[in-house]
């Protein structure tokens, strides 16, 4: 009788390790290198969408101006004054902005929109693998998964206080970790990033 209880406690204790085992086999590596492939090939810019240059500002428009003139301070943009004329009410003063030859290198053109680009500043790396659920499952097909990152090869024009003050997602991305949930979906090929969301909740762009 002994035997057979010893017998049983023995199987129960090797289900119980290979259980936990299948529990716990999970690949983070691979979510890290998947989330990193998808950064990969997604840049950090200053502008949330394309710019068309040149540009026209008011010159009485802090809001419209700050960015563009952070940007003529770093010698990306070549800035003259001008007249705008306004129907019936007379006329307004604008800066034109444009690009200038220092920031024709820095510039990264927009190969679906002529004319359209922005100025880039690195792209978001992965540093750890953080949690994913759902955690008791070790063959799902889909998976959310919280991470820190980084943004790697920030130029020093994007780290200075100008920069930062006039472009508030620059001053976020470089100031050093921050966090994020990517949903992951298994495919043929391997997993897939099906969407991103900041740590708060903000999706960040896809």
């Amino acid at each position: 009788m002994k035997a057979m209880w010893l017998l049983g406690l023995g199987l129960c204790c090797v289900m119980l390790i290979v259980g936990c085992h299948k529990t716990n086999f999970v690949d983070k590596a691979a979510f890290k290198s998947a989330i990193n492939n998808y950064y990969s090939t997604r840049q950090d810019c200053v502008f949330a969408s394309p710019l068309k240059l040149p540009v026209q500002a008011d010159t009485s428009n802090y809001e419209q101006t700050k960015g563009y003139d952070a940007l003529t301070d770093a010698g990306f943009l070549v800035r003259k004054a001008a007249e705008k004329k306004r129907f019936l009410i007379g006329s307004k003063q604008v800066n034109d902005y444009d690009l200038s030859d220092k920031g024709r290198s820095s510039w990264t053109a927009d190969q679906t929109q002529p004319g359209f680009g922005n100025f880039c500043f690195g792209h978001r790396e992965v540093t750890t693998i953080d949690g994913f659920t759902p955690a008791d499952v070790a063959d799902a097909t889909q998976y959310t998964v919280s991470y820190h990152y980084d943004v790697a090869s920030v130029p020093a024009w994007a780290s200075t206080v100008e920069m930062k003050t006039a472009f508030p997602r620059v001053a976020i991305d470089t100031s050093g970790q921050q966090t994020a949930i990517a949903t992951l979906v298994k495919s043929e090929s391997g997993w897939q990033v099906n969407s991103v969301t900041r740590g708060d909740g903000v999706a960040l762009p896809q």
